[in-house]
């Protein structure tokens, strides 16, 4: 059965740090490009950035370009997501998410495009 954990979620203070992991399990994750996506109370999920399977294409959304970068260990079948300077606009519960792509260097923000998620992890940034 593929499963995707989130972990790493909490409260922290506006211009903190969050690292998020999310851990495969029951399938290779060698294979599947990965994105992270949150959704606010009220709001439409919205995509933040992905990883292709190899580790060797990103893409980010505008709103996290230059405070967030994730990463992978395909090896611990886990990908990351680093969080810095977080904001209040950035509470809201964050997903994993995963599709089969072998593309190199492309991956989509796009929520149709993934098959498998996570339950989520709740962050608060807030003072």
């Amino acid at each position: 059965q593929l499963q995707l954990v989130e972990s790493g979620g909490g409260l922290v203070q506006p211009g903190g740090s969050l690292r998020l992991s999310c851990a495969a399990s029951g399938f290779t994750l060698d294979y599947y490009a990965v994105a992270w996506f949150r959704q606010a109370p009220g709001k439409e999920r919205e995509g933040l950035s992905c990883i292709t399977a190899s580790g060797s294409g990103t893409n980010y959304a505008d709103s996290v370009k230059g405070r967030f970068t994730t990463s992978r260990d395909n090896a611990k079948k886990t990908v990351y997501l680093q969080m810095n300077s977080l904001k209040p606009e950035d509470t809201a519960i964050y997903y994993c998410a995963a599709y089969s792509s072998l593309r190199t260097y492309f991956c989509p923000i796009d929520p149709t495009s993934y098959d498998y998620w996570g339950q989520g992890t709740q962050v608060t940034v807030s003072s």
